[in-house]
Formats: structure tokens, sequence, C-alpha cells
């Protein structure tokens, strides 16, 4: 049976600039394709999905909707979110059907919905671009090879951490 619903996670970056990004990828058709449709359909207070563009009037391929996972603060924030994040978001994404990450159906049958958060604190728009960037690559690799596989999540979880505090943050 071929999946229809491919979810991956992405971690990148110290501070205030880091990504946190999880996208689902999948056809159009399949559940990818129904969280894309419902979320563009149903922005709520401060969270307006929007399509990731490569350049204004250029989407990337295959279609990517940002949905931010932190409210817009303020005009620099949005400037990360809307500007910096996203164009990262877009790179990957477009990279990633270039090399072969996704298939060649998935540039015009299959969606990707990316959920991104970017702090309302960042203060470095080329550090929010680039782990955003590196965030998204990572995400879609995940989701598209099926990791981490097992033996690596039993191992972190014998030793789970905050990755927004370490112990000398007081």
């Amino acid at each position: 049976m071929q999946a229809t619903l491919f979810i991956g996670e992405g971690f990148e970056g110290p501070g205030v600039n880091l990504a946190h990004i999880n996208v689902l990828v999948g056809p159009r058709s399949g559940p990818a394709g129904q969280a894309f449709a419902t979320a563009l359909a149903t922005p709520t207070a401060g969270h307006a999905p929007f399509v990731v563009i490569a350049r204004p009037g250029v989407p990337a391929k295959p279609l990517t909707l940002y949905v931010n996972k932190a409210q817009i603060e303020g005009e620099f924030h949005g400037n990360a979110t809307w500007g910096a994040s996203q164009a990262g978001i877009a790179k990957a994404v477009v990279e990633s059907l270039e090399e072969g990450t996704l298939p060649p159906e998935a540039e015009n049958e299959w969606m990707v919905v990316s959920a991104n958060w970017v702090n309302p604190k960042a203060n470095d728009l080329d550090a929010v671009y680039l782990n955003n960037y590196r965030a998204a690559k990572n995400a879609i690799k995940a989701a598209m090879l099926g990791l981490p596989v097992k033996e690596e999540v039993f191992a972190a979880a014998r030793d789970v951490s905050n990755p927004f505090y370490t112990p000398n943050q007081r």
C-alpha cells in the first residue's frame, strides 16, 4: 500500500532565531490536500495561512501552505515570518523536488502544509531564513524517509530534554 500522508519535523538553530517546523506532505486527493484546503479556508485571529512563494507571482512547487504557530507581534516579527521564514521554506521545498527527495509527481499532484515557529523575539532575518531553510529541508527529508528510525527515538527518549531551556538559564 502506498502512503498518502508523510509527516516530518525539523528543528534548527539556537536562541531566538531558531526554527521549528512540522510538515504534512502528500497527494492533493489525500489528507495533506484536505489539510491545505481547510487551513487556507479557515484563518483565525493572528494566524492567516498563505501560499509560499519562490518570488511574487511564482508559488513554490509543490504548492506549499505556510501556517504560523506564533501570532505576529510587530513589524520585525512579521518580516521574519512572512519574509525570511517563508523564503527559507520555499527554497527547501523547491530544492527537495529538484533533488528528488520529493517524487516527480509531487510537482503538480501533491501539497505541503508547513507549520512554522518563528519566535516573536527573533532579531536576525538572515539567521531566521537559514534556520527555516535547514529545518524545512530536514523535515521534508524526514517525512519522505520515515525518519527518525525507532532506535534513534528510543535513544533520545532515554535523555529527554527541553530544547528551549538549558540548566544555566535561570
